[in-house]
């Protein structure tokens, strides 16, 4: 009878450490995933930030290569985690954990930064937009069309006002057409100060505006998969407390 009480045990517990094992492995395909994921929007928004005003500003080329280089290992952490669990792989496991322990370690600290820094996006896109205004007249054709566009877009004018137009041509009174109401072909010219033809609102705000909405839905992001990795590193040490546990039965 205590032998029978014994196995149901032993057998409780084998089923349980199954659960785990598959919990753990699917945790990590999707991990997997999300790795794979942030490789390619981090290719995509490189790529994307060649072609915008902030193509030169090396803060902002920066984030795309850290997502790039974060998505590289959140990839090969997944992988060890399912190749561990899948063949119950105790130093896979424990590599798994450890790694993962870690990158949460660095997230967390990449979190408390990313709070502390900022106020600095208003800095990045003052800087930004007066450059984009600075190299207007000089730049390719793409990039005057990239500059019209995001004034269109955001019917907005010059950095903090139409005004920031005043060396676009000799007289000082003219803006790009892209800045006008009713867009047509040299509706810009000698109307800067003139409300009813030209926007008088710069792009500063807008733009940051849409940065600061981007960055709340990235920590709303993070906020998940640091929940996820949260459970994984569980999972984790439950699956090696009970392969050791296996060992030491054997």
């Amino acid at each position: 009878m205590l032998l029978g009480n014994k196995s149901s045990s032993a057998m409780g517990i084998e089923g349980g450490m199954k659960c785990v094992k598959y919990l753990l492995f699917i945790f990590n395909f999707l991990f997997w995933l999300c790795g794979l994921a942030l490789i390619v929007v981090g290719i995509l928004a490189q790529v994307a930030l060649h072609n915008t005003i902030m193509m030169n500003d090396v803060a902002a080329s920066g984030g795309p290569i850290l997502i790039i280089v974060i998505g590289v290992v959140i990839f090969f952490i997944a992988f060890f985690g399912c190749c561990g669990a899948w063949k119950e792989n105790y130093c896979m496991v424990t590599t798994f954990a450890i790694l993962l322990g870690l990158i949460i370690i660095v997230e967390i600290a990449a979190a408390i930064a990313g709070y502390v820094f900022r106020n600095k996006i208003s800095d990045v896109v003052q800087d930004s937009l007066t450059e984009m205004i600075s190299n207007y007249n000089s730049s390719s054709p793409k990039f005057r069309d990239t500059v019209d566009g995001l004034q269109k877009d955001l019917k907005c004018c010059g950095v903090n006002s139409s005004s920031d137009w005043r060396d676009f041509m000799p007289d000082r009174k003219s803006v790009p057409d892209s800045c006008c109401v009713t867009i047509s072909t040299n509706c810009g010219i000698g109307t800067m100060t003139d409300p009813d033809k030209v926007h008088q609102q710069g792009c500063h705000d807008a733009v940051e505006a849409i940065l600061e909405k981007n960055i709340l839905w990235v920590i709303i992001a993070a906020i998940v998969i640091a929940v996820l990795q949260i459970l994984g590193l569980v999972f984790a040490c439950l699956l090696m407390r009970g392969i050791r546990s296996g060992y030491e039965v054997m």
